[in-house]
């Protein structure tokens, strides 16, 4: 894997393993890639980890439907009315303007990482 490649999934491995966005499974999935290419750095290995990697991730990204579904049910109970009615007015905006993921740091890591190796559109 050409190093900028390697840099762009390093970047985002980084969000996704720390992120309070992400899942227990993505944070496994990003600290298992860190494992295997810290353990063997080979273009093999490391396009390995990665497949399995983005294997992990796909179906993970919430999606803006999603996303709209929860600012107009739980989110109003977990970060109150005003905060979960600008999460809505902010995400049908996003919509309009033609998003398709979340926009959490996680998600959007996650949906770049999978755009980038063709597995889904942006």
């Amino acid at each position: 894997m050409e190093k900028e490649l390697f840099d762009y999934v390093a970047e985002r491995v980084d969000v996704l393993s720390v992120s309070g966005a992400s899942t227990q499974v993505t944070k496994d999935a990003a600290l298992a890639w860190k494992e295997a290419v810290a353990a063997d750095s080979s273009d093999a290995a490391v396009e390995d980890a990665t497949a399995k990697l983005l294997d992990i991730l796909e179906g993970r990204p919430t999606t803006i439907d999603g996303v709209i579904a929860f600012a107009q049910g739980p989110a109003a109970s977990m970060f109150g009315e005003e905060a979960a009615a600008k999460m809505l007015e902010e995400q049908l905006k996003r919509k309009e303007e033609g998003a398709k993921y979340c926009n959490c740091d996680a998600c959007t890591a996650a949906s770049e990482l999978l755009a980038k190796f063709g597995r889904i559109e942006l």
